[in-house]
């Protein structure tokens, strides 16, 4: 099976951060002594789409549905099968897990200088992105045990704002959050995406969480896309009975203002 890559051509011609094209990931099914290869587990199975500049796009699928595999392929960090992906843009990642996601032994200054080191001309100081993300100088000399849960996603946001990217990458980033505390870290978000020019694309299993953030809803089902298209649509009249169940089974946040 052939690999292929695309420079920055696929996204500059339509200005678009993000381009995936024809994005197929298999692993294969070994068996034997020898390990041969009987079979393949197709996690990404031909996906295609694109994120654009300032954009918010709902990337939504179960577990098993492929939507972290074509994260990792876009960062490279599982190798594509076939197809093509165009990362025009510095991305910055925000994880499930904010206790997991911070150094247990680095203070907030140290991991957000940390950081900041790499980026000589970033005009913003770690007093400066706390302060974006709601939190203030105090925060600077603790520990990530010594903050709430909703708090440490909140230095995690300002981590990923330290290295200036303009693309955010939120991998279930409310999922292991208080449904009270969600919708806050879901404002949060937005608000810093149109603050600082950033396109987002939110990953997530639950279409209530997409209802809040996103203009742009894609549902993947067994490493393929099953429907897309503006979010308010397709939660209000999905065509596909895979997106209807999770439309029933959707988290009721607050609706944004």
């Amino acid at each position: 099976m052939s690999s292929s890559f695309s420079g920055d051509g696929l996204t500059s011609e339509r200005g678009d951060i993000l381009a995936v094209k024809d994005l197929k990931v298999y692993f294969p099914v070994k068996k034997g002594v020898f390990g041969r290869t009987v079979d393949y587990i197709k996690a990404v199975d031909g996906v295609s789409f694109s994120v654009g500049r300032g954009e918010i796009l709902g990337l939504v699928g179960e577990s098993g549905s492929g939507k972290s595999t074509i994260v990792r392929a876009v960062l490279g960090i599982v190798k594509k099968t076939e197809g093509e992906v165009s990362l025009n843009a510095r991305a910055a990642m925000v994880f499930q897990d904010p206790l997991g996601s911070l150094n247990p032994r680095k203070t907030v200054r140290s991991t957000l200088e940390e950081v900041l080191s790499a980026r000589k001309n970033f005009s913003m100081s770690a007093s400066s992105l706390l302060k974006s993300v709601g939190l203030d100088d105090s925060a600077l000399d603790k520990y990530p045990h010594e903050f709430s849960g909703g708090q440490r996603q909140r230095i995690c946001i300002a981590r990923a704002l330290a290295s200036e990217p303009q693309l955010l990458i939120c991998d279930e980033a409310v999922s292991a959050l208080d449904l009270s505390i969600r919708a806050q870290i879901l404002d949060l978000i937005t608000e810093l995406g149109e603050k600082f020019g950033i396109s987002i694309l939110f990953i997530t299993h639950d279409l209530g969480v997409v209802r809040h953030i996103a203009s742009r809803v894609i549902v993947l089902k067994s490493g393929r896309i099953v429907e897309e298209g503006d979010c308010a649509k397709v939660l209000s009249s999905p065509e596909q009975e895979y997106t209807r169940r999770l439309v029933n089974s959707v988290c009721h946040l607050p609706c944004p203002s």
